[in-house]
């Protein structure tokens, strides 16, 4: 018998044929819609009532019956103070009575500030996703959430999610680590939060990690919504994470202890039961025993990378505390006192929650309890491990289990969740410890590359393009070419640090320019042989080869905030309300409102500003507060007319700012539309899309 080529599988024909035969699926692993799925699970109820999750029967009743109920829907207001300002105020005033309180609807649901989040910036809604998708009378509710949400004025986070990254307490100067990111609405609060003082690139930085390459570009999309020049996107698995250095003054270099760290850890997911009733078809006791282990390593890596007085959050949309309780007092046990429980139920005011738990019992899959390890049967022994009970009763106290915060549903309208914040006292590991693992890391690799040599050819090549490679991050040297037109067009400062300036590519044009803060840039340049960056970079300048332009590039939206402060006053144009709102209901793209048409304010700051990108003002006094809203937007002096650069969902945002007229944008889906009524195309013109028009 002769030798099979490379990449021969037994019996592969006659496979193939079996699975043509054979099309039904299982029952057992068919999804099933959420209407048709029964909320039960028998092991599920006496597991967590033998648990004493609840203080009584009464309460538990409760517990259980909210859980089969649908989750409300909520959100938070972003933006920076001015604009998240005048935004709470169109919240309170415009959408709770347009959007909402409906004309004939017996009862108008219920829409609150959440009390414990700081400035009434955290809402919800006493309605669920599905009744604002499949209801008409809140489609402008829809339209809103959508537009906003898209604009990056909003983002739509469930209620207790929102919690660990408050908790964190983050200040500008921190540098932050999100182990387990993706999807990326805690990663967008920390950006938030980092931002919190308007400062145009503040001194910290979030690194965002996640082990799934494909969910780091979920990430990314959260991420670039918020446009800050302070984040990157890295794809690692986070229980093996390797060491990351940052460059010192001297020149030399250094390992980076985190000041912050969020580990929001993979878990069972029951806390999630409302918004994903398929999970009460596929819980088990089993899932929180499979889960604990890496859990824990996730946990003990994160506090290994950070620094001494720094503070790590714990948190998991799980209610089972062999997921929560036993991975804390496991991680406190084995640090010999270099990590202790904080109590912040002081930052969270308004919060109702229940203490955490200081006993528990572990259980088998078949639902047999045990309150110690001693008694564990023999065929459970691999599965049940020892760091799964509690602590004993003596020393129970030194741990101060009790400080964690468990979230339950019926407390709050909510989802579950559980929360614990850990700060580093003394150091925790041996340096040993940590050259093993990467040591480790590394044979693996290279044990990983002998076998992919050992592979058949044609399966080898199916391996690497299952990976996408990343184009380079280049970053602008000294005497870049394009800069030095730049700089003197825009008249920008020398105190702008052009070096954190890249492109993504090492030759050719160079067709957009990103913006990094200098510890991002330096993050990526001391760590790019090590660190798989997916994503950093605000867009900045975009390229727009143009003939009556002297510079081959404009200013984009995304980073217009970050280089603000730099760009001389030249390229500034102070716009009044009347103008702003001309530019962005014009109907013809093609041909921008003309110079003489707008107010001699206009006219006048204009009359000697050369064709190409300038930046537009826009400044308001909002109601009831300190901070003015200002707007900045890129724009497009002309020959003879003037426009700016929005998108469609950056238009309507605008426009709802100003008070100006949506309703060409207010299209319910449930009505056929008139055949004039189809919305016409913005003049704000998409911005990566849009065609250099000159009159």
């Amino acid at each position: 018998m002769g030798r099979r080529k490379p990449g021969f599988r037994k019996n592969h024909y006659f496979t193939h044929q079996r699975n043509r035969d054979n099309t039904k699926p299982q029952n057992s692993t068919e999804r099933k819609p959420y209407t048709t799925i029964v909320r039960e699970n028998e092991k599920f109820v006496q597991y967590y009532e033998t648990q004493n999750v609840c203080s009584t029967k009464e309460e538990f009743d409760n517990f259980i019956s909210v859980m089969k109920t649908d989750l409300p829907s909520t959100f938070r207001i972003t933006g920076s103070k001015g604009v998240a300002r005048k935004m709470l105020e169109l919240v309170e005033d415009q959408l709770i009575k347009d959007c909402v309180q409906q004309e004939g609807s017996e009862k108008p649901p219920n829409i609150f500030a959440l009390p414990w989040y700081p400035e009434k910036l955290a809402w919800q809604l006493e309605l669920t996703r599905k009744d604002i998708r499949s209801c008409e009378a809140y489609y402008k509710l829809h339209n809103f959430l959508i537009s906003e949400t898209e604009h990056g004025t909003i983002s739509r986070q469930e209620t207790v999610s929102m919690i660990p990254p408050l908790v964190l307490d983050v200040q500008p100067h921190h540098k932050i680590l999100d182990m387990c990111a993706a999807p990326g609405s805690k990663t967008a609060q920390l950006l938030e939060l980092l931002h919190k003082n308007d400062d145009a690139i503040p001194s910290g930085y979030v690194v965002a990690n996640d082990v799934d390459n494909k969910r780091c570009y979920m990430l990314v999309h959260q991420a670039k919504r918020l446009n800050s020049p302070c984040v990157a996107v890295i794809n690692h698995d986070s229980a093996m994470l390797p060491n990351m250095f940052e460059t010192l003054a001297d020149g030399s270099s250094q390992q980076i202890q985190f000041d912050r760290i969020l580990c929001d850890v993979p878990c069972s997911g029951d806390g999630t039961l409302r918004k994903n009733p398929d999970i009460w078809t596929k819980w088990t006791p089993a899932n929180a025993l499979n889960l604990h282990g890496i859990q824990y390593r996730i946990l003990r890596r994160g506090a290994e990378l950070l620094t001494i007085g720094g503070r790590i959050v714990y948190s998991t949309c799980s209610i089972n505390p062999v997921e929560n309780e036993a991975v804390i007092h496991r991680l406190l046990a084995d640090s010999d006192g270099a990590l202790e429980l904080l109590d912040v139920s002081s930052s969270l005011p308004g919060l109702v929650y229940s203490k955490g738990m200081e006993y528990w019992q572990v259980s088998s899959r078949n639902l047999e309890f045990y309150n110690s390890f001693e008694e564990v049967d023999e065929k459970w022994r691999t599965t049940i491990r020892p760091q799964m009970f509690p602590p004993d009763q003596e020393v129970k106290e030194k741990f101060n289990l009790n400080r964690c915060i468990r979230i339950l549903p019926h407390q709050q309208n909510t989802g579950a969740f559980f929360v614990a914040v850990l700060q580093k006292v003394k150091a925790f590991t041996a340096k040993e410890k940590k050259f093993e693992n990467e040591k480790q890391e590394s044979d693996n690799e290279s044990k990983k590359r002998d076998f992919d040599e050992r592979l058949p050819e044609n399966q080898r090549k199916r391996r690497r393009k299952d990976v996408y490679r990343e184009d380079p991050y280049v970053f602008f040297k000294e005497d870049e070419p394009v800069w030095k037109d730049i700089q003197s067009f825009y008249n920008i400062s020398d105190k702008f640090e052009a070096q954190c300036l890249l492109t993504r590519c090492h030759e050719g044009k160079k067709k957009n320019i990103y913006l990094t803060s200098s510890g991002i840039r330096d993050l990526v340049v001391t760590n790019q042989s090590n660190i798989k960056f997916i994503n950093t970079g605000v867009k900045a300048f975009v390229r727009c080869d143009n003939k009556n332009m002297k510079c081959a590039f404009r200013i984009a939206n995304d980073g217009l905030e970050s280089i603000y402060p730099y760009i001389g006053e030249s390229r500034k144009v102070n716009i009044p309300k009347e103008d702003l709102m001309a530019l962005l209901t014009n109907n013809d793209p093609q041909h921008s409102p003309a110079i003489t048409s707008l107010s001699e304010s206009i006219q006048e700051q204009v009359k000697d500003l050369s064709p190409g990108s300038c930046i537009l003002i826009y400044t308001e006094e909002v109601k009831g507060s300190s901070d003015p809203m200002v707007i900045h937007i890129s724009g497009w002096r002309g020959t003879t007319s003037l426009r700016c650069y929005t998108t469609q969902h950056s238009t309507v945002h605008l426009l709802r700012l100003l008070g100006g007229d949506i309703s060409k944008y207010e299209v319910s889906k449930f009505k056929k539309a008139e055949e004039d009524s189809k919305p016409e195309e913005t003049e704000a013109v998409k911005e990566d899309e849009a065609k250099e028009v000159e009159n």
